[in-house]
C-alpha cells in the first residue's frame, strides 16, 4: 500500500510539474500560451517567438515603386495574436493612402525588424548591442482574405494590442495584411546570428522536454 501511495504522490508531483511548465513556458502555434518572461537566449525558437509576442510595433520594410525600388522603412504597428498567444506570424491594419500597402500590393517582398529595447529587458544595453535581441523577419506582405477565419483571427489580435485602431477612419480602406515569413535573422546574444529555420520558429519544440518528464520512470 505505501508503494502505491508513493507512486500516486510522485505521479501528481509529476503532472503537477509538467502543467506548470505548460502554462509557464509553453512555446507556440496559434491560441496557445507563450514565455511572459524573457527564454533562455540558447533557445532560439523560444526567444524569437517571445520577441515578437511582447512587442507591438516594429520597422516594416517595402520596394519603392516610385523611388527608384529603394528599400523604404515605415513604423508600424502589428500582433500575432491575444496577449501571450501569439501565432508567430505578424499581421498588420494597413492602409493604401501609406506608402507601405501600396509598394506592398505592386511587390510583395517585405522585411520586419523588431528590437527587444522597447520591451524594457535590455537594461542600460545600447539596441546594438547583441545583447539586446533583434529580429527581421523576411518575406512577403500579403493581404488576408476579408472572410476567413485568419482575418477574424487577425482582427481580434490586432484590436485587442491597438484598441485605437478600432477607432480609425473607415473611409480610409484599412485593411489586414500578414508577412508569410520566408527567413529568419536573430541576434540575440554575441557570437553571430543564430540559425533558426521559419519550421523551428513556428514549431517551438518544447513538447519534448514536457514529453520526457512524462515518460520518466517512476
Amino acid at each position: 500500500m505505501e508503494s502505491k501511495a508513493k507512486s500516486f504522490v510522485h505521479c501528481a508531483y509529476v503532472l503537477s510539474l509538467v502543467l506548470f511548465s505548460f502554462l509557464g513556458i509553453q512555446d507556440s502555434v496559434q491560441g496557445r500560451l507563450l514565455p511572459v518572461s524573457k527564454p533562455d537566449p540558447k533557445n532560439a525558437a523560444a526567444h524569437a517567438r517571445w520577441l515578437v509576442s511582447q512587442n507591438s510595433w516594429g520597422v516594416l520594410n517595402t520596394i519603392s515603386s516610385d523611388l527608384g525600388g529603394a528599400p523604404f522603412g515605415n513604423v508600424v504597428s502589428f500582433s500575432d495574436g491575444l496577449p501571450n498567444k501569439g501565432s508567430g506570424i505578424p499581421f498588420f491594419y494597413l492602409t493604401a493612402l501609406d506608402p507601405t500597402a501600396r509598394y506592398a500590393m505592386k511587390d510583395h517582398r517585405s522585411s520586419l525588424t523588431i528590437s527587444e529595447y522597447p520591451i524594457g529587458t535590455c537594461g542600460k544595453r545600447d539596441p546594438e548591442n547583441p545583447a539586446c535581441a533583434k529580429i527581421t523577419l523576411t518575406g512577403k506582405l500579403v493581404l488576408v482574405d476579408n472572410n476567413s477565419k485568419e482575418a477574424e483571427f487577425a482582427q481580434s489580435a490586432l484590436f485587442t494590442k491597438h484598441p485605437e485602431m478600432m477607432e480609425w477612419p473607415k473611409d480610409h480602406n484599412f485593411k489586414i495584411f500578414k508577412l508569410e515569413i520566408e527567413d529568419i535573422f536573430l541576434i540575440n546574444w554575441f557570437g553571430g546570428p543564430k540559425p533558426l529555420t521559419v519550421d523551428q520558429y513556428l514549431h517551438p519544440k518544447i513538447r519534448n522536454q514536457l514529453a520526457s518528464i512524462l515518460l520518466k520512470p517512476l
